[in-house]
């Protein structure tokens, strides 16, 4: 393990300067890719509890119990059911809850999304900053080649490239997996997003559907 680790800051030192921002770079992406992967997986988990509770109540056709769970809970669903909840209670007619709902999503969906677009960022910036501190590597390379001795020439050359290469070798070794982190994040968000969508579409035809039994039974007696 300490062979290892030694190796690590061997390869980081050789490679120069452009090392460290590189570093740094990785460091914030990966903070803000563990922190959404934290944050994303309690919100899925907070909506699933309380979907599995409100949904049954929501079948029951019991509004003013679904009202009082949402406004009491933190989760996005709630959020999300809460408005549209409020306003069935208010007017009822589907239009105006259906747009309710929408405007939850509309404010819900940038939470979830916030600060992932930044990973993809710092991937790119790792890459660059790799390959900006080959060329210079490369660049001081040739100037020491050029007031060399023309016997140690060739030895020198090789081993300034090989340590130039290294930042290339490191923004690539930080930048993939920050890609890979960016793609899966979008991917779980979007998981959080459709089951919103599929929750406020059931809640809206149970809303819809029950006010209409409602109101046939009203009609009827």
């Amino acid at each position: 393990m300490m062979e290892l680790f030694n190796t690590i800051v061997s390869f980081i030192q050789d490679g120069g300067a452009f090392m460290y921002p590189i570093l740094l770079v990785g460091a914030v992406g990966f903070a803000i890719a563990i922190e959404r992967f934290a944050k994303l997986l309690l919100v899925r988990k907070s909506n699933e509890a309380m979907w599995k509770e409100l949904h049954p109540v929501l079948v029951e056709g019991d509004f003013d119990k679904a009202r009082e769970m949402t406004s009491g809970d933190t989760s996005t669903v709630s959020q999300l059911l809460s408005l549209g909840l409020a306003r069935q209670g208010a007017v009822r007619r589907r239009d105006d809850i259906e747009i309710a709902m929408e405007e939850g999503m509309m404010e819900i969906i940038p939470q979830l999304e916030k600060r992932t677009s930044y990973i993809a960022l710092f991937a790119n910036i790792a890459t660059l900053l790799g390959l900006l501190g080959t060329i210079i590597g490369l660049i001081q390379a040739f100037n020491a080649v050029a007031n060399a001795n023309p016997a140690e020439k060739a030895d020198l050359l090789s081993a300034s490239i090989s340590v130039a290469m290294n930042t290339t070798a490191f923004g690539l070794i930080v930048a993939v997996p920050l890609l890979l982190a960016h793609a899966y994040l979008n991917s779980r968000a979007q998981e959080i997003i459709d089951s919103l969508e599929m929750a406020s579409v059931k809640t809206l035809n149970i809303i819809s559907s029950t006010t209409q039994r409602n109101y046939q039974v009203n009609k009827a007696a």
